[in-house]
């Protein structure tokens, strides 16, 4: 009698499991906030808008995994053709992090675009150091990203 209600239990237990790791979801390539790619905010709009602009939960397109928010059906459109030219360096992650060898969050409004790329930073007082050397921050960064890539601490 004891064994039957062990099997039972440990049944449960790994259904249970299943069903948590079902609803928390794979993250993708990108840093997610609530299930979406840098924290909601359309990527396109960083390009053409020259700003950040908070994208909408109901205009939505997947990239490497991640979902991706965005303000109009065009800028949903415009990433889908061409995500690559518009998905932020380093998993949207802290470029200035990425270069110093470890992964950061990110402030939405702290970004620049480089060459047609978007670097994201932690906030204004890491994007202004940032700014001071931005090839030699990307130079660094795309050097370390490999290995930083597969670092699972995040500093907030």
């Amino acid at each position: 009698m004891p064994t039957v209600h062990l099997l039972a239990f440990f049944r449960m237990a790994a259904a249970t499991a299943v069903c948590v790791w079902a609803m928390s979801g794979v993250a993708g390539e990108f840093h997610e906030t609530g299930g979406a790619a840098i924290q909601g905010f359309d990527v396109v709009a960083y390009h053409v808008d020259g700003r950040a602009v908070k994208g909408s939960g109901e205009i939505t397109g997947e990239y490497k995994g991640s979902i991706f928010h965005f303000k109009s059906a065009a800028h949903r459109d415009q990433f889908l053709a061409a995500p690559e030219k518009y998905a932020p360096q380093y998993g949207g992650f802290c470029a200035f992090g990425t270069a110093r060898g470890y992964k950061a969050v990110t402030s939405p409004e702290a970004f620049s675009i480089v060459d047609g790329k978007l670097y994201l930073n932690y906030d204004a007082k890491v994007q202004a150091m940032w700014l001071q050397d931005k090839p030699g921050y990307i130079r660094k960064a795309d050097e370390n990203w490999s290995t930083v890539a597969k670092t699972t601490k995040v500093l907030r």
